[in-house]
C-alpha cells in the first residue's frame, strides 16, 4: 500500500478500498483518455478496462500519454497496458482493440461497471455510447472536443445539456436527433468554450496540444474519483 499512501491520506481508508474494488471502462485511450487512465491507476482504481480500435502513430507523439517513440504502430489499449502495469504492477487492467460502434455496441455489458468514460471522437459511435451507458443506468462522465484549443485554463465540467459553443457536442445533439438514441439519464461532460481555432487562412485545424488534452483527461479523472467514493 506504500504506493498509494498519499491518496489514503487524503481520502481515507474507506474511500480508498472503494476506489481498489471499482470497475471502470474507458473507451479512447488517446489523447485525453490516455491521461485519464494513468491518472486513473495511480489513484488506486483497482479495475480499469480500456476500449479502443488505434495504433500509435509518430503524430501522436505531441500530445498523447501513451504515445512514445519506442512503440509507434502498436495498439494503444496494449502500450497503455504496459505503461500502467509499470506503474502499479498489481492493477487490473483488461484490453478491447475494437472501435465502439453499431457493429459492437452489443459487446459490451455496462451493468458490469462502476464507471463508463466516454473518451471517443467519433460522433456516432458517441451517440451509441452516451445512450447505452445511461440506458443501463451506469454512472457515465463524458468528453467533448478537446481538439482545436490552446487555452487549457478554460476547460470545465457540467452536465451535457448545458454545454455551449463546443462544435462537437453541437454534432452529438443533432445526431441524437436524427437517431432517435438521446440520453436516458443526466450525465456530466469536460468542456471548454474557447472557439475552435482556425489556421490563417481561416482554414479549420485539426491542431491539438499536450496541456489541453492532459486537462481534460485529468478532469476526468478528478471526477471518476469523486463519482466512485460515493
Amino acid at each position: 500500500m506504500e504506493a498509494f499512501e498519499r491518496t489514503i491520506q487524503l481520502i481515507g481508508e474507506d474511500a480508498f478500498m472503494r476506489l481498489q474494488k471499482a470497475r471502470v471502462i474507458l473507451f479512447g485511450v488517446g489523447g485525453v483518455g490516455g491521461w485519464a487512465a494513468e491518472a486513473l491507476v495511480r489513484s488506486g482504481v483497482g479495475h480499469l478496462t480500456v476500449v479502443d480500435f488505434d495504433t500509435v502513430q509518430e503524430s501522436n507523439l505531441n500530445r498523447q500519454l501513451v504515445a512514445t517513440a519506442d512503440c509507434i504502430g502498436e495498439p494503444k489499449v496494449e502500450a497503455m497496458r504496459r505503461r500502467l502495469l509499470q506503474v502499479i504492477p498489481a492493477a487490473d487492467v483488461q484490453t478491447v482493440s475494437c472501435e465502439y460502434g453499431e457493429q459492437t455496441y452489443g459487446g459490451f455489458d455496462f451493468t458490469q461497471y462502476d464507471l463508463v468514460i466516454d473518451a471517443i471522437d467519433d460522433v456516432s459511435g458517441k451517440v451509441r455510447l452516451i445512450y447505452e451507458a445511461t440506458k443501463a443506468g451506469t454512472p457515465l462522465l463524458s468528453s467533448m472536443g478537446a481538439g482545436r484549443k490552446l487555452d487549457a485554463a478554460k476547460v470545465r465540467c457540467s452536465e451535457f445539456r448545458k454545454v455551449e459553443g463546443c462544435p462537437l457536442a453541437r454534432a452529438i445533439r443533432s445526431k441524437m436527433k436524427s437517431t432517435g438514441l438521446y440520453e436516458q439519464r443526466k450525465f456530466l461532460c469536460v468542456w471548454s468554450p474557447e472557439q475552435a481555432r482556425s489556421d490563417d487562412g481561416g482554414r479549420i485545424t485539426k491542431g491539438t496540444v499536450a496541456p489541453v488534452v492532459g486537462v481534460f483527461g485529468m478532469m476526468l479523472a478528478g471526477l471518476s474519483l469523486q463519482t466512485l467514493q460515493k
